[in-house]
């Protein structure tokens, strides 16, 4: 009760202050006086109520402080703290957006490639496909009959003549089935080693080395001297180092040097890059 009487004295003596109040000031308030007096008047008011409540009801007064500068300024600090998350968060979110941009065209990118690989293996796969095709057609074909020299029964002349003729024309398949046939033929003939010269140059042109071996060996068996030996001789060296057998090679180059000193210098150019191929002795 002491306490309800002194509150209520205060304010009474407060209530008297707008009669002093009309007392004229010698300088009018500045700014901060004049907000401080609101302050104050605001207080007086908050008390005239927490009396008159008090008063009124019987009740105990709870009296909530009013906000301070202090709690404004925290929750300023706060507010301030809430603005540099966001512009955080929104910043990261402007890199997560980019990085999304950068990993999607990059995708794109990659899925484009892979769709170009797979159109190329596609082309391939089929080209294959085009090739064991034409090849199976090939080897269920029959095959064409060899073409027999012009009265080759009778005529051992007339059918290297026409196997010669056949080489000339550039027809190296037909030309070597009928030096073959030839060969087979008149074995025992003038023109018999010859006919292997033709045969083995026939296959040599086909890079087929181990054939064309064996026939320029018996086309210079003897070593005869004729235009076309030297000639065979230097393809047997040749032969021999595409067949990896240097060795060989190099002592059919002697014998050349030895056998036909006066070779065509064309043969004889030959003979020593072979010889450089093979790495013969010097």
């Amino acid at each position: 009760m002491k306490l309800k009487a002194a509150l209520l004295a205060s304010v009474l003596a407060l209530t008297t202050m707008p009669a002093l109040a009309q007392t004229a000031m010698p300088d009018p308030l500045d700014d901060r006086s004049v907000k401080r007096l609101d302050k104050m008047e605001k207080v007086v008011r908050e008390l005239r109520a927490i009396v008159f409540q008090g008063r009124d009801t019987g009740k105990p007064v709870v009296v909530q402080a009013a906000e301070t500068d202090a709690q404004i300024s925290a929750l300023s600090d706060q507010l301030k703290d809430l603005e540099q998350t966001l512009t955080r968060l929104n910043g990261q979110n402007e890199t997560l957006t980019h990085d999304l941009d950068v990993a999607r065209r990059a995708n794109d990118s990659e899925k484009a490639r892979a769709d170009a690989l797979d159109q190329r293996l596609a082309a391939l796969e089929k080209r294959l496909a085009d090739q064991e095709a034409a090849a199976a057609a090939a080897v269920a074909a029959p095959p064409a009959a060899p073409a027999a020299p012009v009265a080759a029964a009778n005529d051992p002349a007339a059918a290297f003549k026409s196997a010669r003729q056949l080489l000339l024309d550039g027809d190296y398949g037909g030309a070597e089935q009928a030096f073959a046939g030839y060969v087979a033929t008149y074995p025992d003939s003038a023109k018999a080693p010859e006919a292997r010269y033709w045969l083995g140059e026939t296959q040599f042109v086909r890079e087929a080395y181990g054939d064309a071996a064996g026939n320029y060996l018996g086309a210079v068996r003897g070593w005869p001297q004729t235009s076309w030996a030297p000639d065979a001789v230097l393809k047997l060296s040749r032969s021999l180092v595409a067949l990896k057998k240097p060795a060989d090679a190099c002592k059919t180059l002697d014998e050349l040097a030895k056998r036909y000193p006066k070779a065509p210098a064309a043969v004889t150019s030959k003979a020593a890059t072979t010889r450089a191929q093979a790495k013969c002795a010097a």
